[in-house]
C-alpha cells in the first residue's frame, strides 16, 4: 500500500502514521518529495486496510500497489531517482559513460586506460578484480590486487570507480575500494549477495540475466531496495535468444518500459549486448535515443592481447570516435554528457 500525506504534514503526524503500521508488524519506507511525503507500507493489506488511515485529516489517500514490485515502482515515487555518487548525478539530465577493461590485468593496463577514457569524456572507470568465467581454467581476476589497482586510477584521474562483485564475503572488501557495486548478470537473483549489497551504502549497478523478464528483474532490484538500499540502476546488457550472430541481443526496449514502470537510472550495456566492436558504437548511439542515462562499455588499450571479451572492447582511438559521437548526439536530445569532477595527474 501506498499512503499519500497531504501538503505541509507535521514530523510529528508522519510519526504517528509510521507507529500505527509498524504496530502491526508492517515495514515502512519513507519518501520525502518536494511536494509530497509518501510512505510506501508492506505487508499484511487486511492490516492496513483495518487501520483507516484516511480517516486521519493528514492522510490524502490509501492506494494499493498492484504490481508484485513496490518500492521500484513509479506508484510508490513518482518522480525519478537521482544518484549522487563522488559529486556525480545519475538519472539526470546529464548522460554518464563508464569505461574500462572487462578485466583489471596489471596496474600498467589499468592506468594506461584510466587516462584515455578520462580524456575521452568518461566519467566512471569499470574493470573487474573478480571475474566468475565460464571456464574455471580462464583467467578469474587480480581479486583484491586489482581493487586497489582501481583506486589508484580514482585517485589519479578523478574517475569514479565501478566493478563487479560476486560474494556476499567480498562485498564490504569491494565497496571499500568502489565507488559502485556492480552485481553481474549471472548473480541478478543471487538473493543472498542482493539482500548484502543492500547493507553496504554504496550505488548497485543491477544486471540483467540473460533470461530474466523484466518482472523478475524488477523484483531482483526490489530486494535491495527492501533491504534499505535505494541507490540503484538498472544495466541492460542484452539477453540470450535464437540470434547466433551477435553474444546477446540487446533488448533496447526495456529502457522506455523501464521508465514507464520505474523511478530508477537506466545504464545500457553495448559491448556484451553485441559482442562484437564494431557494433558497440552504433548501439550506444541508439540507447541513448531511448533515453538510457548513461553507457558501460568495454575499453582496452590492446584488445587483441586482452584475457577477456578482446572482441567486444573498444581501442581508445575507437573510444574517441564513439564519444564524439555521443557528445553531439546529447545535445540534439537536450542533455549533456558527465565531465569528471576533479582533476589529479
Amino acid at each position: 500500500m501506498i499512503i499519500v500525506l497531504r501538503n505541509g504534514a507535521t514530523v510529528e503526524q508522519i510519526e504517528e502514521v509510521s507507529t500505527r503500521l509498524t504496530d502491526e508488524g508492517l515495514k515502512i519506507h519513507l519518501s520525502q518529495g518536494v511536494e509530497k511525503t509518501i510512505m510506501g507500507a508492506i505487508g499484511d493489506r487486511q492490516k492496513i486496510e483495518s487501520l483507516d488511515l484516511e480517516a486521519l485529516p493528514w492522510v490524502e489517500k490509501v492506494v494499493p500497489i498492484l504490481a508484485p514490485y513496490k518500492l521500484v515502482s513509479r506508484e510508490f515515487q513518482p518522480a525519478d531517482t537521482i544518484i549522487r555518487v563522488g559529486g556525480q548525478e545519475i538519472g539526470g539530465k546529464t548522460v554518464h559513460v563508464m569505461a574500462g577493461p572487462c578485466a583489471v590485468e596489471s596496474r600498467a593496463q589499468i592506468m594506461e586506460t584510466a587516462f584515455a577514457i578520462r580524456e575521452s569524456g568518461a566519467t566512471f572507470l569499470r574493470g573487474g578484480a573478480f571475474k566468475p568465467r565460464t571456464s574455471p581454467y580462464s583467467f578469474q581476476g587480480l581479486e583484491e590486487e586489482g581493487l586497489r589497482y582501481l583506486a589508484e586510477a580514482r585517485d589519479k584521474t578523478g574517475l569514479l570507480v565501478v566493478t563487479e562483485v560476486i560474494d556476499a564475503r567480498d562485498v564490504s572488501l569491494v565497496a571499500h575500494y568502489s565507488d559502485i557495486l556492480q552485481i553481474g548478470a549471472r548473480n541478478m537473483q543471487n538473493f543472498i549477495l542482493l539482500k548484502e549489497v543492500a547493507k553496504c551504502g554504496k550505488p548497485v549497478l543491477l544486471k540483467r540475466g540473460p533470461s530474466a523478464t523484466l518482472e523478475e528483474w524488477m523484483m531482483a532490484a526490489e530486494y535491495i531496495m527492501d533491504g534499505g538500499n535505494y541507490q540503484v540502476m538498472f544495466c541492460e546488457r542484452g539477453i540470450r535468444t535464437f540470434e547466433s550472430y551477435t553474444r546477446n541481443t540487446l533488448d533496447l526496449s526495456m529502457v522506455p518500459a523501464l521508465h514507464a514502470l520505474s523511478h530508477l537510472p537506466v545504464i545500457v550495456d553495448p559491448s556484451h549486448g553485441t559482442g562484437k566492436w564494431h557494433l558497440v558504437h552504433p548501439m550506444a548511439k541508439a540507447a541513448l535515443a531511448a533515453g538510457a542515462d548513461g553507457l558501460i562499455v568495454e575499453v582496452h588499450p590492446h584488445p587483441e592481447k586482452a584475457v577477456s571479451d578482446g572482441k567486444q572492447s573498444l581501442t581508445p582511438e575507437r573510444f574517441q570516435t564513439m564519444m564524439n559521437d555521443l557528445s553531439r548526439l546529447t545535445s540534439v536530445l537536450d542533455r549533456e554528457l558527465g565531465e569528471v569532477s576533479k582533476r589529479v595527474d
